[in-house]
């Protein structure tokens, strides 16, 4: 199952926001177009095999990119820690 369905049982729990970082998994129209009728900017790379690629900030997700990758860090000196 996509991540887009699964963020569907969550729509109606989000928080006021301007902007909604996601990665590919999150992207299809529908859910773009609920997250534009809320008022939240989606920022949501385009799947490559998409014939219409949805345009996204680039340099923002690469932020939320290195927040990913700091956590996984974060993860792995946990389990060195705990050895």
């Amino acid at each position: 199952m996509s991540d887009a369905k699964g963020a569907l049982a969550l729509l109606t729990a989000l928080p006021p926001a301007k902007r909604l970082l996601a990665d590919r998994g999150y992207d299809a129209d529908w859910f773009r177009q609920v997250l534009d009728d809320k008022g939240i900017a989606a920022c949501i790379p385009a799947r490559r095999g998409r014939k219409k690629p949805a345009r996204h900030d680039a340099v923002l997700y690469k932020q939320r990119h290195r927040i990913e990758n700091l956590f996984a860090r974060l993860k792995d000196w946990r389990r060195i820690a705990t050895r």
